[in-house]
C-alpha cells in the first residue's frame, strides 16, 4: 500500500475565530499540506481548547508527522497576568490559553494576536516577503495591526504593538471633533472612522442610505456621487492614520488586510495622499494587498515557529 511521505519539519497553525476554528499544516517551504476547520464552540472554553487540540491531532494523524503549533486569537495574552485580554471571543478572556493548549497538545504552543499572525504571514511568504519592516493592517469589524521585523513578530512588553486603531484620528477637521464614542471609553479613535461598521455609520450620518462598507465601496465604483465623496473622505482619513505609523516605524511595506483591503481605489489614492502627512521628501513605503487573503491569519500562526525547534521542547524554553 502506498504511504504518504513523512514531513520532517511540519508547522501547524490554528486560527481560533469566534465562529470557526481553522487549522493548517505547512511544509518547511510553506507549501500547504492540509487544512481543516470546525465550528468554534462559542461560550465553551474547555470545548474550544479541546476542539483546537482535536484538529491538530487530526492533521498530524493524516500526515504521519508531529509539528510545532502556533495559535492566532482575536485578543492577546497579558504580560502581567498571563491570561487572555481584549478578546472578541469573550469566553477566552481571563483564561491561561497558552498553558491550557500546551497541556492539551502535550507540547509548547505559541499564542499571538491574529493581526500579528497576519503580519508574519505576509512578511514570510506573502506581499511583504523580504521586507525588513512590514506593518500589517486589519480593516474589518475593527481596526488592528501587527508588526513584523525580518519576518518575526514584534509584540512588545505589553503585547499592544501595532494597536494603531485606538489612537485618535490625526489632524481632525471641525466636524471630526471630538469624534464618535469608542467602546474603549474614548472618542475619535481611528477605529470609529476606519472600521467597516464605522465607515457605514459615518456614511449614514452624512445622509447616505443604510449600506454596509462593502456596499458603499461598490456604489462608489459604480459612480454614485454620495458614495464617491464618502470613499474619498475615507481614503483621506486612512492616509492620515497610516502617516502616523509611517513616521514612527518607517516600514518598507504596509499590507492591508480585512474586508476593506479589497477596495481597489485605496491602492491608487493612498500613495497620492500620504506624502502630505509623512515627514519625508519622498514616500518609499509600499501599500499593497495581501497575497494570502483570508488565509494569512492561520498561515501566520504556523509561521510563529520560524526556527527548527522541535515540538517536544519543554514548555517555557524558546
Amino acid at each position: 500500500m502506498h504511504q504518504k511521505p513523512i514531513q520532517r519539519h511540519l508547522r501547524i497553525g490554528v486560527d481560533l475565530g469566534g465562529t470557526k476554528t481553522e487549522a493548517i499544516a505547512l511544509a518547511e517551504d510553506g507549501r500547504e499540506l492540509l487544512r481543516r476547520r470546525v465550528p468554534t464552540t462559542q461560550g465553551d472554553y474547555p470545548g474550544t481548547v479541546r476542539g483546537a487540540a482535536d484538529l491538530v491531532r487530526a492533521l498530524e494523524s493524516e500526515l504521519g508527522a508531529r509539528g510545532t503549533v502556533g495559535v492566532g486569537i482575536p485578543g492577546s495574552l497579558s504580560r502581567a497576568s498571563g491570561v487572555v485580554k481584549n478578546a472578541n471571543s469573550t469566553w477566552l478572556n481571563g483564561k491561561p490559553l497558552d498553558r491550557d493548549l500546551s497541556q492539551a497538545m502535550q507540547r509548547p504552543v505559541r499564542v499571538q494576536n491574529d493581526a500579528n499572525c497576519f503580519a508574519v504571514s505576509e512578511a514570510t511568504d506573502g506581499a511583504a516577503r523580504g521586507a525588513a519592516i512590514a506593518f500589517g493592517v486589519i480593516l474589518g469589524t475593527g481596526v488592528g495591526g501587527g508588526l513584523a521585523i525580518h519576518g518575526r513578530v514584534v509584540d512588545g512588553p505589553m503585547g499592544v504593538t501595532g494597536e494603531w486603531g485606538h489612537n485618535p484620528l490625526p489632524a481632525p477637521l471641525d466636524d471630526e471633533r471630538p469624534g464618535p464614542a469608542c467602546y474603549c471609553g474614548r472618542h475619535g479613535c481611528l477605529e470609529t472612522f476606519l472600521s467597516g461598521p464605522g465607515m457605514a455609520r459615518r456614511f449614514a450620518e452624512s445622509g447616505g442610505p443604510g449600506l454596509t462598507a462593502a456596499q458603499i465601496a461598490e456604489a462608489a465604483e459604480a459612480g454614485d456621487p454620495a458614495a464617491v465623496t464618502h470613499m474619498a473622505r475615507y481614503a483621506d482619513r486612512l492616509a492620515r492614520g497610516l502617516a502616523g505609523v509611517i513616521n514612527i516605524l518607517d516600514p518598507d511595506v504596509i499590507v492591508l488586510g480585512g474586508g476593506l483591503s479589497r477596495v481597489a481605489m485605496l491602492y491608487e489614492r493612498l500613495p497620492q495622499l500620504l506624502p502630505a502627512h509623512v515627514f519625508t521628501d519622498r514616500l518609499d513605503t509600499r501599500i499593497v494587498p495581501p497575497v494570502h487573503g483570508d488565509s494569512s491569519g492561520v498561515r501566520g500562526a504556523a509561521w510563529l515557529w520560524q526556527s527548527e525547534e522541535p515540538a517536544e521542547r519543554p514548555a517555557g524554553t524558546e
